[in-house]
């Protein structure tokens, strides 16, 4: 009898990263379960994003969990008193949403661990990113740490690794690494206050390295712009 695949917890945005995310996690094996948060942020076209990327990659498992971040506010995402900026700004951006992958990754390790699963992945990365705390490698060895102590299958010897396999990776590589698993990126949306419509701003930080990234792969870009 063979062995069964491995199960996986897979953090899926809508955007760019974490759809490859998703493709490598599958490509490596693993049985995928996605989970994407509506946190009160901006924009919700990014779960259309996600429904539509786990239509494309054909994945049986996808949950939308419903959190209330923006009662806390805090950040230009889960804020509308204050502007998501059209520039580059210095130090811990305003888009910075408090603890919100701690908070992911806590509900996602909740989750694994109800699967039994071995492994979850996000799409972090401290290569082409806005500044985020929460994206550092440094974070995710202590949260793995943390899980490890914390849960049930942690202690009895199972173990669960958080994977990022875009930490060190250039947007441009990332993009490439997608497009050769398989990757549609026009389903995917990075912007930070896309409109009902699916149209990008292009002026967010997200939106500037994402079609940066696109122009360093010599690969058209697929994303709709307002201004286009």
């Amino acid at each position: 009898m063979s062995k069964p695949a491995p199960k996986a917890v897979v953090l899926l945005s809508g955007g760019l990263d974490s759809a490859t995310a998703l493709a490598m996690a599958k490509s490596q094996g693993f049985q995928c379960y996605v989970l994407s948060f509506d946190y009160g942020q901006r924009s919700l076209t990014e779960l259309n994003a996600a429904r539509r990327i786990v239509e494309q990659l054909e994945i049986t498992e996808h949950r939308i969990i419903r959190l209330h971040l923006e009662d806390f506010g805090g950040s230009a995402l889960t804020d509308h008193n204050i502007d998501v900026p059209d520039h580059e700004t210095g130090g811990i951006p305003i888009t910075y949403v408090p603890a919100r992958n701690t908070v992911f990754l806590s509900l996602a390790l909740g989750w694994a661990e109800v699967l039994e699963a071995d492994a979850i992945f996000i799409g972090v990365n401290a290569v082409d990113y806005s500044g985020y705390p929460d994206c550092r490698p440094e974070f995710i060895d202590a949260f793995e740490k943390m899980a490890n102590l914390a849960t049930k299958t942690g202690v009895s010897g199972q173990g669960i690794t958080i994977n990022t396999p875009l930490m060190n990776m250039s947007k441009s590589d990332i993009i490439e690494e997608g497009l050769a698993l398989g990757i549609n990126y026009a389903d995917t949306i990075s912007c930070y206050q896309a409109d009902d419509n699916g149209f990008a701003c292009g002026v967010c930080d997200s939106c500037r390295l994402r079609a940066k990234g696109f122009e360093d792969a010599g690969i058209i870009d697929p994303t709709r712009y307002i201004s286009a």
